[in-house]
């Protein structure tokens, strides 16, 4: 879902939101991207999900998903990749990324204190 809404909020600030079957080009690229790296950097791993010292390793997943992510799209799209799409991508995706385990983290103590 966090990769839908990087997705979606990266079309909208262009003006594109309504580019429909378009945005697959992004998100399909960056999911794929997403799921490599974070296999890697173990964040299926739940031992480390429920961790506050762990929410350093989104960020770091991002730094492989989201270049790897430009690439793929790069393939599809027949294009260049630009390095202000891919850093703007890597920050946003590393932001969101980390809101969504600091929330879940935020939910799982609660859950956990009320039993």
């Amino acid at each position: 879902m966090t990769l839908a809404v990087v997705t979606l909020v990266g079309f909208a600030s262009h003006g594109e939101i309504s580019a429909g079957a378009r945005m697959l080009t992004a998100f399909l690229p960056l999911w794929i991207g997403w799921v490599i790296a974070a296999s890697l950097a173990g964040l299926y791993a739940p031992e480390w999900i429920s961790q506050p010292r762990q929410l350093w390793r989104p960020a770091a997943a991002s730094l492989l998903a989201v270049p790897l992510a430009a690439w793929l799209r790069g393939i599809l799209l027949n294009s260049p990749i630009l390095p202000l799409f891919i850093t703007i991508l890597l920050v946003s995706t590393a932001v969101a990324m980390l809101v969504w385990r600091s929330l879940w983290l935020i939910l799982q103590s609660r859950r956990v204190a009320h039993g």
